[in-house]
């Protein structure tokens, strides 16, 4: 990695703040801003700013974040395809939809197993000291990102939860920057919730 992109950009309350952070925070948000759209390019700028967040989270040894940026970057080809061809099991275009009642009890029961998979990884097997709250905002960020590449609307509720616990998990690493980033993320996430149900069918609505 360049040495300019570890070089801090500024001080916030007493912790640095690299340009690598900056340039992945910017990108994270335009990208945002494009899934609020249903703006495809969101798709290309989440694998780029993922690669970034991967050099950031893991100097902060959050391997379990630093790791889901590999995985966002890969699955973000998968959305990406989605968004441009993806469609129903019907044959019908993919468009924003909420699940049904058995989809909600799927991903209840994703999260609940994705939670403590993930932190019993970290706990075992990386140098973390945050393993449940990393597990958390890992395992709830795969399902997601699932959702999120398949139009559900439900998928800006999973990532409010995941900003929410990212927030102190990031305060507590002193990562300032992303911690206001997260943040507007949160606030972007019931922002994108209200959006995507102005374009839910009326039929569904």
């Amino acid at each position: 990695m360049p040495e300019f992109f570890s070089a801090p950009a500024f001080v916030l309350w007493g912790a640095p703040t690299s340009w690598l952070e900056v340039l992945a925070a910017s990108l994270a948000l335009v990208m945002v801003g494009c899934n609020m759209r249903e703006i495809h390019w969101g798709w290309p700028l989440a694998i780029v700013s993922s690669l970034l967040y991967f050099g950031v989270f893991a100097q902060a040894r959050i391997y379990g974040d630093a790791l889901l940026q590999i995985f966002f970057a890969v699955v973000a080809f998968w959305g990406w395809f989605q968004w441009l061809r993806g469609h129903r099991a019907d044959g019908s275009a993919l468009q924003v939809t909420r699940l049904s009642p058995r989809g909600i009890a799927l991903v209840l029961l994703a999260c609940a197993v994705a939670w403590p998979a993930v932190a019993l990884f970290l706990r075992r097997f990386t140098n973390t000291d945050v393993p449940w709250w990393d597990g958390f905002a890992t395992g709830l960020s795969l399902v997601g990102q699932f959702l999120l590449g398949r139009k559900y609307i439900e998928n800006w509720l999973v990532w409010l939860a995941v900003n929410a616990v990212s927030i102190g998990l990031f305060v507590h690493k002193g990562l300032w920057l992303t911690v206001g980033l997260y943040a507007v993320f949160a606030a972007l996430s019931v922002a994108g919730y209200l959006a995507w149900h102005r374009r839910l069918p009326r039929a569904i609505a």
